[in-house]
């Protein structure tokens, strides 16, 4: 076991890096955005406007905080820091290289690592919930009540669809399910597993298309309508810091984790995260928001059917083989 104070300066080491990510992403996707809709993006801060995410850090801490009037203050308060906190703490058991290496590059390796790990990304909905109630809007009400009803719709697909992969690799800890694609990665075993899992985890995000908890034309922006200044920019750091954490649990489930030819480990995981993270905002560009009726009904009737054949048809290829 490491000592303490080497686990604390990991974690500081982390959130910021975690942070520093988050910052550049967002930048990231408003240029991409710009470069789908044939406009610039911002480029008036520093270089290429590099600086951006400082001036909309600056411009979020400097703004207004204003609890609407019928609020629950403590719960409205708490809400966002709720969010915040389980995006930020599901990543300490995500390794970004393997474990029995001269450097441990992660903070802890628990044997039933992506249980605890789908244990910790459970309880985001709370945040964005209790957000919700707690503003006593009627828009933010209807999007935290979409954001639980969309929650459940997906999360039976998503978890059967991960079955398959666990069958497959015959564990639950991420480093071994890592190493069980040392030769082929379970995106060629199973791909329609890959595909289920892939939009379960834009819906888990809510991203666009499933983004209903928002639907600005709908409902103004959703659950997050009456939040302001540094409460509201704690609702994106932690939508944008899930989609970090989703790709990197993406990258170890199907895509081989770390593994990779000629570039160290390290490399060979950001680049992956990297490519996933450029389709989140690919389909942010390409796709329109989807029904909330539909999505109910293509969750139920359409994602969970197919999870359920995936992962009979795997347990099946397991036992007989």
């Amino acid at each position: 076991m490491e000592a303490w104070w080497l686990v604390l300066i990991k974690s500081v080491v982390l959130v910021a890096l975690l942070f520093l990510v988050f910052a550049y992403l967002m930048l990231f996707e408003r240029k991409f955005l710009g470069f789908f809709q044939l406009r610039v993006g911002p480029n008036r801060t520093g270089p290429w406007g590099l600086f951006q995410p400082f001036a909309d850090a600056v411009k979020l801490v400097l703004k207004e905080d204003i609890i609407p009037a019928s609020a629950d203050p403590l719960v409205y308060r708490l809400a966002p820091m709720i969010s915040l906190f389980v995006a930020l703490a599901a990543y300490v058991v995500i390794p970004v290289a393997p474990s029995s290496g001269p450097v441990r590059w992660g903070i802890a390796d628990p044997n039933a690592g992506i249980l605890l790990l789908l244990a910790i990304t459970s309880l985001g909905v709370y945040g964005i919930t209790l957000g919700g109630w707690a503003s006593q809007g009627k828009y933010t009400l209807l999007g935290s009540l979409r954001s639980t009803a969309q929650a459940i719709s997906y999360e039976l697909a998503m978890g059967m669809s991960l079955v398959g992969v666990l069958l497959l690799a015959g564990s639950v800890r991420l480093d071994d399910i890592v190493a069980a694609q040392a030769r082929i990665p379970f995106a060629v075993l199973q791909p329609l597993g890959f595909l289920i899992f892939l939009i379960c985890i834009v819906a888990e995000t809510n991203r666009s298309p499933f983004d209903l908890p928002e639907g600005e034309t709908e409902l103004v922006g959703g659950y997050h309508t009456e939040y302001t200044g540094l409460r509201f920019a704690m609702y994106y750091m932690a939508e944008y810091i899930n989609m970090i954490v989703m790709a990197s649990l993406l990258t170890h489930l199907y895509l081989g984790g770390w593994q990779g030819p000629l570039l160290p480990p390290v490399v060979w995981f950001a680049l992956k995260v990297a490519v996933i993270l450029f389709v989140f905002i690919w389909l942010r560009a390409t796709l329109p928001r989807i029904r909330y009726d539909r999505l109910m009904n293509f969750g139920w009737k359409v994602l969970l059917p197919l999870a359920a054949l995936n992962l009979l048809g795997t347990a099946a290829v397991v036992a007989l083989a």
